[in-house]
């Protein structure tokens, strides 16, 4: 459902010369997805954990239009570019730091995407009884104005599904 919401940001008619870029993309799962729906799309994964993209590039070695790595700076640009799961986990960071962070790399996603970004986020409509203090809960209507105001005026806000988050697509 995740990726279902994520994987809008492709443009219509996406092929092998579209290039995605899935940041944080652990073992490669949404890899996974794309090839299930049949999609040839070039794909980069990058994580910031060497065990992560040790178990992606082993999971997938044999998909020739797959690429993975810890340098982001590896890849260089991508037509889009995606986060899923990212953002949810702070632990003890206090959540203004982790706002910081949120807005540095919801940067780097428009830095390094030509077409668009996605990304996904916990929703502060979700139950208060739920929440856990070690998450980090956005309000989806300032990250869409924010995001409108900032990237592109074509910005899109997913909160359709019975998951407690919410996906942010953003069309250049």
């Amino acid at each position: 459902m995740r990726f279902t919401q994520l994987l809008q940001v492709l443009p219509d008619g996406a092929d092998a010369d579209t290039t995605l870029l899935d940041l944080g993309c652990g073992y490669g799962a949404l890899l996974d997805t794309l090839r299930q729906r049949g999609s040839a799309v070039a794909y980069r994964g990058h994580d910031i954990s060497g065990d992560m993209i040790a178990a992606a590039e082993a999971r997938h070695r044999h998909d020739a239009a797959a690429r993975f790595s810890t340098d982001l700076a590896a890849f260089g640009p991508s037509d889009v570019a995606v986060a899923s799961g990212v953002f949810n986990v702070k632990l003890e960071t206090p959540v203004e730091a982790w706002h910081d962070y949120v807005w540095a790399t919801i940067e780097t996603l428009h830095a390094v995407s030509t077409r668009g970004f996605a990304f996904n986020m916990l929703s502060t409509y979700s139950d208060p009884e739920r929440r856990k203090a070690s998450l980090y809960y956005a309000d989806p209507c300032a990250v869409f104005d924010r995001c409108k105001r900032s990237f592109s005026p074509r910005v899109a806000l997913l909160h359709d599904t019975p998951l407690f988050e919410f996906t942010i697509v953003v069309r250049k």
